[in-house]
């Protein structure tokens, strides 16, 4: 057996994962600003975009399924950004509305990328580049 192979500092997943924390580590300041958790701010930039979608595409943008969107939805509802209705024609689908409330938070989120992209030490062309390999690496799925 080779022990290469296990080694920490051999594995991709490992700086994936440690990665993704730091960089959402970076926003939680930003983001407390404005009251919401990373979690959170990412479902609300799809309804900025959208304004109202039902559950199941939501989760498809976000890969998030149901039962992990389920308490954050609640969550955001409670605190009146967005309202939860089931959808008239099937039952099943639940669908999200952006509220007032939460399309009035889009103008301070919009200067949060802007403070990340100033405390990452990458370059443009790098961030880039970082973005199309993630990209297909989640577009690779099985």
């Amino acid at each position: 057996m080779d022990d290469q192979q296990l080694k920490l500092e051999n594995q991709l997943c490992f700086p994936l994962y440690a990665s993704a924390k730091e960089v959402v580590k970076r926003y939680k300041p930003y983001l407390e600003e404005i009251g919401l958790t990373y979690t959170q701010y990412i479902v609300m930039m799809v309804l900025w975009e959208h304004h109202t979608i039902n559950v199941k595409t939501l989760g498809d943008y976000l890969y998030l399924d149901s039962g992990t969107l389920t308490p954050l939805l609640k969550r955001l509802e409670s605190v009146g950004l967005i309202e939860r209705k089931r959808d008239l024609n099937d039952e099943r689908n639940v669908i999200i509305k952006l509220t007032t409330e939460g399309e009035s938070l889009k103008e301070p989120a919009s200067q949060i990328p802007e403070k990340i992209k100033e405390c990452l030490a990458i370059t443009q062309e790098e961030a880039i580049t970082l973005y199309r390999l993630l990209y297909k690496i989640l577009e690779n799925k099985h």
